[in-house]
């Protein structure tokens, strides 16, 4: 078996900043995924029922789970609002700089 090293020894990226950024976006990106994984299965919902919370169908809503689609800021907020898990963008320690409740109503009232 050929090893980690071996590999990237015999295939160097071409542009080693692009690779970093890629990484990096990458495991962001894998993190947001994780966060519906984990809001999904802690509330014991099914792929169909999560969709149907959120207005999507069972399979965009594993699509949203197996990289298919990376989740956007719009789905958080739906997924939050749908499930009522809070999600939150929070800057600075503690929020002091700013503390976005993706889950809040921003829909006008009648």
């Amino acid at each position: 078996m050929v090893s980690y090293d071996e590999l990237k020894a015999q295939n160097p990226p071409d542009d080693w900043e692009e690779y970093r950024e890629g990484y990096a976006q990458a495991g962001l990106e894998g993190d947001v995924v994780e966060l519906f994984y984990k809001v999904r299965t802690h509330l014991g919902l099914s792929y169909a029922e999560l969709g149907e919370k959120m207005g999507l169908s069972a399979e965009d809503t594993e699509d949203l789970e197996d990289f298919e689609k990376i989740p956007t800021i719009e789905d958080l907020a739906r997924l939050s609002r749908a499930t009522g898990v809070p999600i939150h963008l929070v800057a600075g320690k503690d929020g002091e700089v700013a503390d976005v409740d993706l889950g809040a109503d921003r829909y006008p009232k009648d």
